[in-house]
């Protein structure tokens, strides 16, 4: 189960030091707390709030993809990694980007498991074999929805480029109202 609602100032019990924490749920946890207030130990993830997409736009992402790569005579994992290269969103963990060191020589574009943004960057390993640095993309269904709608948009003028009919803009602004996200 998950709740969306605010932290409140946080009580110290000053003869042991320890924190509690209060959170206010802006849904109905009454029934949820009936169902939990006899475990003595519970798990407990807080982050900030994002409004995730709708799947529509992943839908629409993945379309406009098959379409590119048909147009362009390519394979649509080699579409899509070309396309989260150039538009998507980098892997964050601790703060930091992922990086990963992958044999130069594997082509890394057909694969439909990993996304990842090359670099510059290269080593000659004690294998004797090339190898390359490649930042860890993000898989679009990860995306919120501001994510999700630079992804679209620079998706849709790689095909407008190409001659390849898209929604029109009144479409897609009506899409990303759909979706939630703010156009100013």
């Amino acid at each position: 189960m998950k709740y969306t609602g605010r932290l409140k100032e946080p009580l110290i019990d000053y003869l042991t030091g320890r924190l509690t924490i209060l959170f206010e749920p802006y849904e109905d946890f009454r029934d949820a707390y009936e169902g939990l207030k006899g475990y003595e130990k519970l798990s407990l993830e807080i982050k900030p709030y994002r409004k995730h997409r709708s799947l529509n736009a992943n839908s629409y992402f993945h379309l406009l993809v098959g379409k590119l790569a048909d147009k362009q005579k390519t394979s649509k994992p080699y579409m899509k990694n070309l396309m989260l290269q150039r538009y998507g969103q980098l892997e964050v963990e601790n703060e930091g980007v992922v990086s990963l060191i992958i044999r130069d020589d594997i082509d890394i574009m057909e694969r439909e498991e990993l996304h990842v943004r090359p670099t510059s960057k290269t080593r000659t390993m004690d294998d004797g074999k090339l190898y390359r640095i490649y930042l860890l993309l993000r898989g679009s269904h990860t995306y919120d929805t501001a994510e999700m709608s630079t992804l679209i948009d620079g998706v849709v003028q790689e095909c407008r480029e190409c001659g390849i009919q898209t929604a029109t803009p009144d479409e897609i602004a009506e899409m990303k109202q759909k979706w939630g996200v703010v156009i100013g």
